[in-house]
């Protein structure tokens, strides 16, 4: 039965395609009194037909890609610059749903350092988890970009989260949900209907597995724009979603290591992003491309000269602790590469790396505080006091 429902659907998907001249779906009236986006069939027969000026600028982010890939590989700790970038896109993609914690809360929370934290990081903690989580499943057998992956990456993200809105964490929808408004009729936007949803997502699941001549980071934007399309979750959409396009670059092995990550790109311009996305499901796919292409182009230039600008800082504080006596000098060698992991540290946590006592800590963080590669957190503070990585954490702070 459903077999033939989904034949006669697919007809109907087929023919609402032909009449809107291959847009990426239609508004249909439902019986409820409400129209709800049904999306064609995904990808449009025949393909996307991108023009020139977007071929062209999908030429350079392959290009700077290939550099980014190939840069990071001579980091010595390539694991700790993956790390900070989860930290940020985290932050960048949690805010972009409201969240105001910043990528320093996530960092002192993660090893508790410091108690007055705004509840909300938790939604960065979360994202952090999702992260790593989707991470290790990808590497593990090889495991398939499919729709059981996402849904898995959702419940990671949303289980015992700070602020669920019951969102039925791991599982898509049963309901309506809409965009804007307060109920489906005045809302700006209304998704797929359950039914239809269905549908579309097993479209979007052939597309990222199809071996089309869609060009890699074009279709990687194509996956995220549908995705949110679709909107399968009661919440949590936008951050699963941006997570699938590192993962799909790095499915792909355009990336050895997922370190591609543009929330931040999109929290820069969330007006513009969210007004790309709207106008992408009524048609205008070239202008979302150029956008998505854009940021690919814009982050992966930043990570490049971060980089370069963490090979020097290395060099340069290094070369500050070989001028240390020989005892000094070893244990604040066996301190500063952790440092490019957990920019953030208290005696407590010298002590974990170094099995120092106490006053032994502390005596190796007055002196980076004298070689200026520490400084106090809060100078105010006369207890519990916790210090930074100043000129690390700001390549990966900064604002532009």
């Amino acid at each position: 039965m459903y077999t033939n429902i989904y034949t006669l659907n697919t007809s109907r998907r087929r023919c609402i395609q032909t009449m809107q001249n291959f847009k990426i779906g239609l508004d249909i009236e439902q019986k409820e009194g409400y129209k709800a986006f049904t999306p064609n069939i995904f990808p449009p027969i025949g393909g996307f037909d991108f023009e020139h000026k977007i071929l062209k600028k999908n030429n350079e982010a392959t290009r700077l890609l290939g550099k980014l890939d190939g840069i990071t590989k001579l980091l010595p700790d390539a694991d700790f610059f993956l790390l900070m970038y989860l930290r940020k896109d985290a932050a960048s993609s949690s805010q972009i749903e409201g969240t105001m914690a910043t990528m320093i809360d996530a960092i002192e929370a993660e090893i508790k350092i410091n108690t007055n934290i705004p509840d909300d990081v938790d939604d960065i903690l979360h994202y952090i988890k999702a992260l790593n989580y989707g991470i290790r499943r990808m590497k593990s057998d090889n495991f398939p970009m499919a729709l059981r992956f996402i849904r898995e990456l959702h419940k990671q993200l949303m289980s015992k989260a700070r602020a669920t809105h019951f969102s039925d964490p791991g599982e898509f929808r049963k309901s309506q949900n809409w965009i804007g408004g307060t109920r489906p009729d005045n809302a700006k936007f209304v998704p797929p209907t359950v039914f239809d949803m269905h549908n579309a997502l097993n479209d979007l699941e052939k597309f990222i597995h199809s071996d089309d001549v869609t060009p890699t980071v074009i279709k990687a934007g194509l996956i995220h724009a549908q995705f949110e399309t679709i909107h399968p979750f009661l919440d949590g959409n936008g951050r699963t979603g941006r997570m699938l396009i590192t993962f799909y670059l790095w499915k792909e092995g355009y990336l050895e290591k997922p370190v591609l990550f543009l929330s931040s790109f999109f929290k820069k311009h969330q007006k513009l992003y969210y007004e790309k996305l709207f106008d992408y499901h009524n048609g205008n796919v070239s202008d979302w491309i150029d956008f998505f292409l854009d940021g690919v182009i814009e982050i992966a230039n930043e990570a490049i000269d971060i980089v370069g600008k963490i090979t020097f800082l290395r060099y340069t504080d290094t070369m500050k602790i070989q001028k240390l006596g020989k005892r000094a000098s070893e244990s604040a060698t066996s301190v500063l590469p952790k440092l490019y992991g957990q920019p953030i540290v208290n005696v407590n946590v010298i002590q974990e790396w170094t099995g120092f006592t106490r006053a032994g800590a502390q005596s190796v963080i007055d002196r980076f505080i004298e070689l200026e590669i520490l400084s106090p957190k809060d100078k105010n503070k006369k207890y519990g006091q916790s210090y930074i990585y100043k000129d690390y954490i700001e390549l990966f702070s900064r604002k532009d």
